[in-house]
């Protein structure tokens, strides 16, 4: 994890408004606080990194920095969640490794259900902005949260996403974060689930290497279905891998590029959004 990895020691995450080009800072203090105020009461971000931490690399307090910057990272999550929960709003965290397919199921979605969803998304990258212009190409409100060096986006960037977008009530917020299927797994940002897409030409034990991300996920979508043909994989063997890891875990089937099995995860969708409506 980050405390690790040594990810966002050096870095400013930032988020660009794609409707006027600004870029909007999230301060950092000389302790690397991420400090933001939100008009629906968020509170403070946390301490990632600080310097005065480096200097002691015993394993206590390693263990004692992941506790504190998981916890601050919760307490945001947490406000994040009831604030999603008051206003009807589903959140979804799509998750993966790089070229799996996110933002091109992304756009899909966008483009077949816009009408019947308002979705405003979220989109996590370390640098450029090209997956959100691609998103903003959809007609859709778009947000890009530069992560830097940091492999993951964490609640506070969310909460700053928010209040740039300003998503209204009954919509869906998509959070399309960073190509990564480790630090994302341990970084709760408030949404109600998490939605791991894994593409057939990754391998088809990748939920058996990376179980924590399949264990925090509710939804495994298994992209590029048509090209089983032409690749060495076992979808047999995946599905069950997955839930070796996590029993409750569901699994939509699909190609994006020839709309096979896009219905399922499209159904799914609809019924997220009727149950948040009268829950």
């Amino acid at each position: 994890m980050c405390t690790t990895c040594g990810c966002g020691e050096n870095s400013e995450p930032k988020i660009i408004d794609l409707s006027t080009g600004e870029i909007v800072s999230i301060d950092l203090t000389e302790s690397h606080d991420l400090a933001h105020s939100h008009p629906y009461d968020h509170g403070h971000g946390h301490s990632h990194h600080p310097q005065s931490h480096l200097s002691d690399s015993s394993p206590r307090k390693t263990v004692n920095l992941e506790k504190e910057i998981l916890a601050k990272n919760d307490f945001i999550a947490e406000r994040n969640r009831k604030w999603f929960q008051a206003m009807n709003i589903l959140a979804l965290n799509l998750v993966s490794s790089p070229g799996s397919g996110k933002t091109t199921l992304l756009e899909r979605t966008i483009l077949d259900l816009g009408k019947q969803i308002p979705f405003l998304v979220i989109e996590g990258d370390q640098e450029t902005m090209n997956d959100a212009e691609r998103i903003r190409a959809t007609g859709c409100k778009v947000v890009q949260v530069n992560t830097g060096t940091g492999c993951h986006l964490e609640a506070n960037m969310v909460a700053r996403g928010i209040e740039e977008l300003r998503p209204p009530k009954n919509s869906a917020v998509m959070i399309e974060n960073v190509g990564n299927l480790v630090c994302p797994a341990l970084f709760d940002l408030g949404e109600k689930s998490k939605v791991v897409i894994l593409s057939v030409t990754e391998g088809d034990d990748k939920p058996l290497k990376y179980p924590h991300m399949f264990r925090a996920s509710d939804i495994m979508i298994l992209n590029k279905i048509d090209l089983l043909p032409h690749v060495q994989f076992n979808m047999d063997k995946c599905v069950q891998h997955a839930r070796q890891v996590n029993p409750n875990i569901r699994v939509f089937q699909l190609s994006v590029t020839t709309g096979e099995g896009l219905d399922i995860w499209f159904h799914w969708l609809r019924q997220q959004i009727v149950s948040m409506a009268t829950s």
